[in-house]
């Protein structure tokens, strides 16, 4: 099953349905969301890098603390095990009981996967991914209906 999109994501890409909307969910508040005190330095960068993303693209709110402080968490996560990679490799060498020579995955290799994978899909709930921005029209003015004059008439 899908993701469920965001009523307010629908509205700005131009696809809400009243039959696929909930009428009673509440409004996001509008502004950026502060970076908790329990990140590390680098992860409240990376959240401050995200907040100023989100308020650009006229999508920030600051009830989505939690979830872009988990998005920038994931992805510390991912420079953090990148550079253990780039450093010691992809694999490594070890020897069974057997005696016999054995080539590893390095468990960052594993670690850094997931956390792309959750990387990604939080990055793709707000819009930042170049797929989900591609659904949205956010920012964009309406154009002026030449025709709109005759309603009037």
């Amino acid at each position: 099953m899908a993701k469920r999109t965001p009523d307010h994501l629908k509205i700005i890409a131009g696809t809400a349905r009243p039959d696929r909307m909930n009428p009673d969910a509440p409004p996001a508040n509008i502004g950026t969301a502060n970076a908790p005190e329990w990140l590390s330095e680098r992860v409240a960068e990376i959240f401050t890098q995200l907040s100023a993303t989100l308020l650009g693209m006229g999508i920030a709110s600051p009830d989505d603390q939690a979830a872009l402080a988990m998005l920038a968490s994931r992805l510390e996560e991912i420079e953090i095990c990148t550079a253990v990679i780039e450093d010691a490799g992809r694999t490594y060498a070890t020897t069974a009981t057997s005696g016999d020579k054995l080539i590893r995955a390095r468990p960052e290799v594993a670690m850094r996967n997931e956390a792309m994978r959750h990387a990604q899909s939080l990055l793709s709930d707000f819009g930042l991914t170049p797929a989900a921005r591609s659904k949205v029209s956010a920012g964009k003015t309406a154009e002026e209906n030449p025709f709109a004059a005759l309603d009037r008439i």
